[in-house]
């Protein structure tokens, strides 16, 4: 996945090689999601294979290297996945949901703006 120009200082120097290395020889060019993608598309590991038709779709399969824990930072292997681009985005979205929010949360703050609570924080 593309790296956002605002995180790009977040991420090693040596990332391309990094993100390389963990694509072509620890995961010989097949995605590693054994399912937490929570998309429930495969049992196992997923069968996608870089540059070629991605199964469901047919579009065409790219492969990247997704951090676990969100953390650019930490570039351990353990924290490292090979994911296509489907298992990938799906493994982000609650985190990227949150993110939205407190950033929502955050601008309205700064604006003067308070958000009314939900569910039984309501006080009526």
């Amino acid at each position: 996945m593309p790296i956002r120009p605002e995180n790009r200082d977040r991420y090693p120097a040596d990332w391309d090689a990094i993100s390389l290395d963990i694509r072509t020889n620890r995961a010989a060019g097949r995605c590693e999601c054994l399912g937490e993608c929570g998309r429930g598309t495969h049992i196992g590991r997923c069968p996608n294979l870089n540059g070629s038709q991605a199964y469901g779709t047919g579009s065409k399969v790219v492969l990247t290297v997704a951090h676990l824990n969100h953390t650019p930072e930490d570039c351990d292997p353990a924290n490292l996945r090979a994911m296509c681009q489907a298992c990938h985005n799906s493994y982000d979205a609650p985190h990227r949901r949150e993110t939205r929010r407190r950033t929502r949360a955050a601008a309205l703050a700064a604006a003067g703006q308070t958000s009314l609570p939900i569910g039984d924080d309501l006080a009526i």
